[in-house]
C-alpha cells in the first residue's frame, strides 16, 4: 500500500465537518472514543460511526474516513466481516463519481483491491494464471 490509512483517516475526518452538519459533534465524540480506547468500547464507536455514515451517503470525506478506519479494523482483527464491510463501503463510494476527492478515490481503489484480496476475491494476475496452468493435475 502506498499510503498509511490511519493518516489518511486523520486527514479526511476534518473535511467531513461541513458534510455532517448537526451530526458533526456526534462524529467527533465517536471518533475520540474509537481512537482513544480499545476492545468493546472502540468497537461500539466504530459501529456507530458506520451507522452515521449510512445517514449521510453523500458525505464523501466522511465515507472515505470510514473506509480508512475499516482498514484499521482489518489490521487489528482480520475477520471476514471487516473485509466485507470494507468492500461494501468502497463499492458505495466508488459508485458515485460526483463530489469525490480524486486523491481519496485513488486510495480507496487501492483499499478496495486489498479488501477483495483479503476475501480471496481478487482477479488472478498473469503469473498466478500461469502457475495454475503449470501445476500438475491428478494423473499428470
Amino acid at each position: 500500500m502506498e499510503f498509511d490509512p490511519a493518516l489518511a483517516a486523520r486527514a479526511a475526518f476534518p473535511a467531513a465537518e461541513a458534510e455532517l452538519g448537526r451530526d458533526w459533534h456526534t462524529a467527533v465524540e465517536l471518533e475520540e472514543l474509537f481512537s482513544s480506547s480499545a476492545g468493546p468500547e472502540a468497537s461500539d464507536a466504530y459501529e456507530a460511526l458506520l451507522q452515521l455514515a449510512l445517514r449521510h451517503p453523500l458525505a464523501y470525506a466522511f465515507q472515505a474516513f470510514c473506509i480508512y478506519i475499516t482498514w484499521q479494523q482489518v489490521t487489528e482483527e482480520p475477520v471476514a466481516r471487516h473485509f466485507e464491510t470494507g468492500v461494501r463501503l468502497c463499492e458505495c463510494y466508488l459508485a458515485s463519481p460526483e463530489g469525490r476527492s480524486p486523491h481519496d478515490t485513488a486510495r480507496i481503489r487501492e483499499l478496495y483491491e486489498s479488501f477483495l484480496t483479503g476475501l480471496g476475491m481478487q482477479e488472478e494476475d498473469d503469473m498466478q494464471s500461469e502457475f495454475r496452468r503449470d501445476v500438475p493435475k491428478g494423473g499428470d
